[in-house]
């Protein structure tokens, strides 16, 4: 398994810290000899969340669909990205931003797999936003996400810079 993936230039950015597609789908290559049938593909293991693998490398199911929760925190280092979460399910994103002005998003990753449509806006799919954001928070009220995290020497190399 790798680390997530980094924009070559993808939603006109390159970096990492993003929940677009490009940077939260992470293969997974697995060997286990007399364990996993050769070329065995998983498409969708569901939540797989501190549970082993093996039962879906096996063919099993029995999982629930995934619901991926993605949480990224600004970090001093890379002020340039906010706080960022987002939900996924196996057919729309709802991605909030924490920090700055941007607007919220959501794109349907079956009609537009790119995410360059952004259905926030569109009367349509405000019940659908308010489900996913409601759920978002949901989780991380449930996971401690909603501490967000400070370092204390970020706070003082930022003083440091201001002459604070």
């Amino acid at each position: 398994m790798g680390d997530n993936g980094f924009s070559l230039g993808e939603h006109g950015l390159i970096d990492k810290r993003h929940a677009y597609e490009e940077s939260i789908r992470v293969p997974m290559l697995a060997w286990a000899q007399g364990f996993i049938a050769p070329g065995t593909r998983v498409a969708r293991p569901g939540d797989m969340d501190g549970r082993s693998v093996l039962p879906a490398l096996r063919g099993r199911s029995g999982l629930e669909p995934v619901e991926l929760l993605y949480e990224y925190y600004w970090e001093y280092a890379f002020p340039h990205t906010p706080t960022v979460f987002a939900l996924r399910d196996d057919r729309y994103k709802y991605i909030t931003y924490h920090g700055i002005w941007d607007q919220d998003e959501l794109y349907d990753l079956k009609t537009d797999s790119l995410e360059q449509h952004n259905l926030i806006e569109v009367p349509l799919f405000q019940e659908r936003i308010r489900a996913m954001r409601t759920r978002l928070f949901d989780r991380l009220e449930a996971t401690g996400g909603m501490q967000i995290p400070l370092r204390r020497g970020d706070w003082q190399a930022a003083q440091r810079k201001t002459g604070e």
